[in-house]
């Protein structure tokens, strides 16, 4: 004997839940199947604690990494960031605006109350969830037929919300690429996103005595830019300008980071005309974290064999010091990898957005299946962007199961 349900979701997670709610809002018989024994991991660990559920800015497609850069905006134009703040709100879940855009939570331990809301929205809309359920076979017919680790469940659609690789301690799995690999649905390539890089040995050797400076940069990667802040790290660089481009980079490419961001290429030759006397190092150390200063210090273009980072910056040309700033501004480094999946914020790549509708998620040829949430090729930026394509693919996915 099997369970039957209008739409069976796999995952428990943010785009999981909030599918279910909106299905269970229209009336739909809807259950959530979790191999965790709790909802709703990564929601939980979020901001640290305070979940950073959405961005202001969230509903600019472009701010998406995807093979196909139009799919997201369907989903994000029409179901906003101000949707589902109207939806926290409804909930008296005070929440507060931290730096460019980024919405947090109020109070310790808060992402939990974000959970609490989608888990009553759900019980409001009648969804039933099994916890701590495993799926162990997945078919199709006439109907879909989910076969657990508790009994068989049988439903008209399957919503695949099982998330991507990152985070792997959270649960994370490959199950969604196994569905499409089963359904003969395409996929992109996948690699860590919102990552710190790795670098060689030669650069570790001037890396490693600053691990734990932080300064704000400039971080670029191709026609990637990023102004916040970089924190070095015993295995190389962090922080938020650098998980930025780390979701763009690829094995062999440069970065380039611009240690002055702000500043022009004449800022120490007009520092020249201020303050004559003043060492260059102190100018560099004015600009940048002392330490910081005395690393980049060493291999800077000074153009003459008697001068230094103690050198006076009356007695050094303009141009030298023109040279310095440009060469603190366009600083390039070759990161040799990433520190994978385990530190990796979100996964890029994902079920190709071609095989699906960009209205419902559902995919073209497997009628009834629906893939949503960070298993698809759609990536954002750092500060809430994921969440907010959790909530709008998992909404239009719940218009229609």
């Amino acid at each position: 004997m099997s369970a039957d349900f209008d739409s069976i979701i796999i995952g428990a997670g943010a785009a999981g839940l909030y599918a279910a709610m909106h299905a269970g809002r229209r009336g739909r018989r809807v259950l959530v199947i979790e191999h965790n024994a709790e909802p709703g991991a990564k929601i939980l660990i979020s901001g640290g604690g305070r979940c950073n559920f959405t961005n202001i800015d969230a509903g600019d497609h472009r701010r998406y990494l995807s093979a196909n850069p139009h799919f997201a905006r369907s989903a994000l134009t029409r179901h906003p960031p101000a949707d589902f703040i109207a939806l926290v709100e409804k909930h008296g879940i005070r929440h507060y605006e931290k730096t460019l855009g980024q919405l947090f939570c109020e109070g310790a331990r808060s992402s939990a109350r974000v959970v609490r809301m989608l888990l009553d929205e759900c019980a409001a809309g009648g969804v039933a969830i099994k916890l701590g359920c495993s799926v162990t076979d997945v078919c199709k017919d006439a109907r879909f037929a989910v076969e657990t680790s508790h009994e068989t469940f049988e439903s008209e659609t399957l919503v695949i919300a099982t998330g991507g690789l990152s985070i792997p301690k959270l649960g994370a799995s490959a199950f969604a690429f196994d569905i499409a690999k089963q359904f003969a649905v395409p996929m992109i390539e996948t690699r860590p996103g919102l990552v710190p890089l790795t670098f060689s040995d030669a650069d570790l050797a001037w890396m490693r005595p600053l691990s734990g400076v932080s300064c704000n940069v400039t971080a670029r990667c191709g026609s990637a830019a990023f102004r916040e802040a970089s924190l070095f790290t015993h295995r190389g660089l962090s922080g938020p300008a650098i998980l930025q481009v780390s979701s763009y980079w690829r094995a062999g490419d440069a970065i380039e980071i611009d240690w002055l961001p702000g500043a022009d290429d004449e800022v120490f030759a007009r520092r020249k005309r201020d303050r004559p006397k003043a060492q260059l190092k102190t100018a560099l150390a004015e600009a940048l974290p002392e330490r910081l200063a005395e690393a980049l210090a060493v291999p800077l273009p000074l153009n003459g064999e008697r001068l230094s980072a103690s050198s006076a910056l009356g007695d050094m040309k303009d141009a030298t010091l023109i040279d310095v700033a440009r060469t603190l501004k366009a600083w390039p480094l070759v990161p040799i990898g990433t520190e994978g999946y385990a530190k990796a914020e979100v996964m890029v790549g994902g079920v190709d957005t071609n095989a699906l509708s960009q209205k419902s998620m559902e995919c073209r040829s497997v009628p009834g299946l629906f893939f949503v949430g960070e298993c698809v090729d759609v990536t954002g930026w750092l500060g809430g962007y994921n969440f907010q394509w959790a909530w709008s693919s998992g909404w239009a996915a719940g218009q229609m199961i």
